[in-house]
This record gives C-alpha cells, sequence and structure tokens, in this order.
C-alpha cells in the first residue's frame, strides 16, 4: 500500500503533486476582435456570431465584464500588456512607436522563473522580441494569405526576412502554436502568447466561412444613423463608416475580400447600410476562424492532458466599432473601443460560469501571469493582479475608477484623455500632437465630454452641460488630474498643458 500510494502521488494529474505543479499558461490575442462580435457579451449581434470555442471558454472560466485598455490602439496595447506600464511610462505612445528590446516585460521574469516561453503570431512592437525562447512572428501588420513569419533564424528589422507560411494566417498561427507546444520540454511549465492577425482591417476569412450569413441582413445599433457630432454633442466628427465604403469601392478585390462593390446611385443612408452588411459580415467571418483555432488549441491540450493545469486567456488588443455611432475603427474612449472583451479558464482554480464587474485594465495581465507563476511583481509595473477578483474575492481597495489615454491627434480622431467609473465618463478631447508646440489645425476647439453610463449606456448625449452633473462633473475633474498624476503623466508639452489650464 505504502509503494502504491507513492505510485499514485508521482502520476502526472492525480494526487497532490499536481497542486505544486506551476500552471502552463496560454495567453490569445486577437486584433480588435470587440465584445460586440463574441456573442457572450449580449447585443444586436449575439444570434449571428459563430462562437461554439469561445462559448465553451466562457461556460467553463470566468468572463470579465469590465476590461478595458489604457490606450485604444494596436502597438502601445500590446506594449502595455508585455510591459504592465502606461504608454507614458513605456515610450509606446502610438503606431509609430517600437518597444525597445531592453525593455522589462513579464516575459523574461517567466523566463528566470523556469518557464518555457514563446510568441506565435502578431507582435507589432518592431524590434525583435526578447523575453521569449522561440518566437515566429508576423513582419508588422503581416499578412492574411501566406503569411510571412519570422523568427531568430532570419530576424531582420523592419518587415525584411522571414519565411512564406502557405494557408490563412489563423490556421498558421495556430499550426506553428500546436507544433510548438508538441515539441517543447515536458519538463517545465509553458507560457505561450497566440497571436492573431485577426480581425483586422481588411477582416479576411478563409474559404470555409465565404457563405457564413450570406443570405442574412444583419441589424443595425440604435445610434447607427448619427452624423457627424450634432446628435450627440460630441466635440469631433469620429471615424465614419462612408470612409470604410471608399476603400471597399477601390480595393475590393485588391486586398479586401470579395469580387466587386459599388455605391453609385445609393442615398447616404442606403449606402452606409451596405457598407455595414458588408463590413460586419466579413467581421463575422474573421473572428470565426479565430474561434475555429481557440478549438483546435483547446482540443490539444485536452488530448496531451494539459488542459486542467493551463491558465487559457482569450482577449483582444482593444474594441472595435461595428457601426455604432456610424462608426468604424477604434482609438476612442467611448465604450465600443476602450472595452476589451477576456475570458479565462483554469479549472483548477476558477468557479466555471463566473462573471466579474470589477474594473481590470490592460496593465494587469501581465502582473496575473506573475501571480500564477509565483513570481513577485517588480515594483516597475504600474498594474495589479486580480487573482483574487476572479475566484470572488476582490480586495477592498479595488481601483473605483481608471485612467486612458489616447495620444495621436488628427482631425476626426483628437487626441484626449479620460476617467471612467463603474457609472460615470468624463473625457477631455485636446486635439494636439504630443511633438508640436504649436496649435495643431483642427475643425473642432478642445472641450470635454461627459456621460452617465447607466441612464445613457450607448453614450448619445454629452451631458457636460447638464445642470444635474455640474457638482459631479466638478468632482471628477480633480480625481482625473489626480489619476493622471498617479500614473506618472505629467504634461512636458506646454501647448497642451496650456490648452488643459484653459479648459478648466
Amino acid at each position: 500500500m505504502k509503494y502504491l500510494l507513492l505510485l499514485f502521488l508521482a502520476l502526472p494529474g492525480l494526487g497532490f503533486s499536481q497542486k505544486s505543479q506551476k500552471p502552463n499558461i496560454l495567453f490569445i490575442l486577437s486584433d480588435d476582435h470587440t465584445a460586440q462580435a463574441w456573442g457572450i457579451y449580449g447585443g444586436i449581434l449575439q444570434d449571428y456570431v459563430k462562437n461554439d470555442n469561445i462559448r465553451w471558454l466562457a461556460d467553463h472560466g470566468v468572463v470579465l465584464e469590465n476590461a478595458f485598455c489604457t490606450n485604444s490602439i494596436c502597438v502601445p496595447s500590446r506594449a502595455a500588456i508585455l510591459t504592465g506600464q502606461y504608454s507614458h511610462r513605456n515610450g509606446v505612445y502610438d503606431l509609430d512607436d517600437a518597444l525597445e528590446p531592453d525593455s522589462a516585460n513579464f516575459a523574461k521574469l517567466l523566463q528566470e522563473a523556469g518557464y518555457q516561453t514563446a510568441i506565435i503570431g502578431k507582435w507589432h512592437l518592431k524590434k525583435e522580441p526578447t523575453g521569449f525562447d522561440y518566437y515566429l512572428v508576423l513582419p508588422g501588420q503581416g499578412r492574411y494569405w501566406n503569411p510571412i513569419l519570422k523568427t531568430r533564424d532570419n530576424w531582420q528589422d523592419g518587415n525584411a526576412g522571414g519565411t512564406e507560411y502557405q494557408g490563412f494566417s489563423a490556421d498558421v498561427i495556430a499550426d506553428q502554436s500546436i507544433a510548438w507546444l508538441k515539441n517543447r520540454n515536458k519538463d517545465r511549465p509553458f507560457y505561450l502568447s497566440m497571436h492573431f492577425k485577426a480581425t483586422h482591417e481588411p477582416y479576411d476569412y478563409p474559404a470555409r466561412h465565404q457563405e457564413f450569413l450570406a443570405d442574412v441582413e444583419l441589424p443595425y445599433p440604435g445610434n447607427f444613423a448619427d452624423w457627424g457630432p450634432a446628435p450627440s454633442g460630441r466635440t469631433h466628427d469620429g471615424w465614419p463608416l462612408e470612409i470604410l465604403g471608399k476603400r471597399y469601392e477601390a480595393q475590393t478585390g485588391k486586398g479586401y475580400p470579395g469580387n466587386s462593390f459599388s455605391l453609385q446611385g445609393l442615398d447616404s443612408l442606403a449606402a452606409r447600410k451596405k457598407t455595414y452588411q458588408k463590413f460586419v459580415k466579413d467581421f463575422l467571418r474573421s473572428g470565426a476562424a479565430i474561434d475555429d483555432n481557440i478549438g483546435r488549441l483547446i482540443a490539444h491540450l485536452r488530448e496531451s492532458g494539459e488542459l486542467d493545469n493551463t491558465v487559457i486567456i482569450y482577449t483582444a488588443d482593444q474594441g472595435y466599432f461595428l457601426g455604432e455611432h456610424g462608426f468604424f475603427d477604434k482609438r476612442f474612449i467611448y465604450e465600443q473601443s476602450l472595452r476589451m472583451p477576456f475570458v479565462i479558464s483554469y479549472p483548477r482554480e476558477l468557479k466555471a460560469g463566473k462573471r466579474i464587474d470589477d474594473l481590470i485594465l490592460n496593465i494587469d495581465f501581465p502582473a496575473l501571469f506573475l501571480d500564477f507563476a509565483g513570481v513577485k511583481q517588480p515594483a516597475s509595473m504600474q498594474g495589479r493582479s486580480f487573482r483574487e477578483n476572479l475566484q470572488g474575492k476582490t480586495p477592498r481597495d479595488w481601483r473605483k475608477d481608471l485612467y486612458y489615454r489616447y495620444w495621436a491627434n488628427e482631425p476626426n480622431r483628437p487626441a484626449h484623455f479620460g476617467i471612467r467609473t463603474d457609472r460615470y465618463k468624463l473625457a477631455f478631447f485636446y486635439g494636439q500632437s504630443r511633438t508640436k508646440t504649436e496649435r495643431d489645425k483642427m475643425k473642432y476647439p478642445p472641450g470635454w465630454e461627459f456621460y452617465d453610463l447607466r441612464k445613457d449606456p450607448h453614450e448619445d448625449h454629452n451631458a457636460i452641460r447638464d445642470p444635474q452633473y455640474q457638482a459631479l462633473i466638478d468632482s471628477m475633474k480633480k480625481r482625473l488630474q489626480t489619476l493622471k498624476q498617479e500614473s506618472g503623466d505629467v504634461e512636458t508639452n506646454p501647448t497642451i498643458r496650456q490648452l488643459i489650464e484653459q479648459n478648466q
């Protein structure tokens, strides 16, 4: 009996030995795959989405209702996830910036703790990845078909270097991820980042999903027919679907999926509707390919016996507009852009089917990874582990509000910063480039926006001048400045500083 007990405890997946194992971590990240397209957050598209495997993760794990990015654009969000720092701390403000290889990141700490680390798919941070024992990444944005992937053996900066892999990018990235999992050292826990290009514009998809939703007219958001800032009292025009419609007319069949697209002879509403139908159907088809390949990874982990000891996370680098306010793209502090859908499964620890309302930021993600690995979080990281939150044990001092800043600037998508609580949102759209000392030429003057998300969940009314909110707005402006300072965001540009002071 003594020897049988020792044998039982030594067997993988049995007895008490499993509890002492460090968990594997599979972090799956997509590009722009917004919450409206997941089907687990409700909304008008929930009955049209292919989400078998995303739903499986939700049913067997925990869904975050309020996860948010700190800068809603691809490169800065990815840098924030890797470093646990706001843009003004890690130096990655916008799409043109790169993450320096000597930057501190959580992958390096996992390496030191004995983890095998790998990243496969979209990197997008320009310079060579560090902290990963193995990497196989797209150059820049990469391409959907027959993607080129670069590894240490053929790395060159920029878009040079790499090897072409045949097939659709999401399938190829999953193929290579499974191959790495099969060939890795099984004596050590793993951390794997699997990053899809999908669902980034031009929202391409494999042939198997070509007929998906073909004969369906998708429903429209309630504020779909917004034209310009007047209906809501916004401080800018935003990024309307008409821009995408022009791209479709010029480039369908030349980079965008499909054969031909024309808006000739249509009035403005009909043209917007036709653009929307193509756009959202293509987006959901692209998302279906992600769901397929999430399922393949789950199946592999089940077959290898590693599923119960693997933390599986699926999220997107930010949200995306799917016709709300008549918009597409991201960048704004509005809910569709700010929100990061997030689901996590870890059968050994997390109760299945739970949903958490706490405010979580992307700078918190690396602290969570390190917590699972038993690694102390360095002081340089500005986030906080939410492992206790996932267990339903939210710390009493957990954040009640969050700070956001979008640094890039152009007339229709102005630079802005703001604060969001569980109910209210306040933002200042100052519309000034970070590096210029002369005022940018902007269509609209700097201005504030305020939304009561309980009464106005779709942000249809800028209530900045409503008398009932004035005392609250004054209080939130003060709190916003405190959050800004606490994050280390100090204004060094005198023009921006002056704009803020003039509009307090």
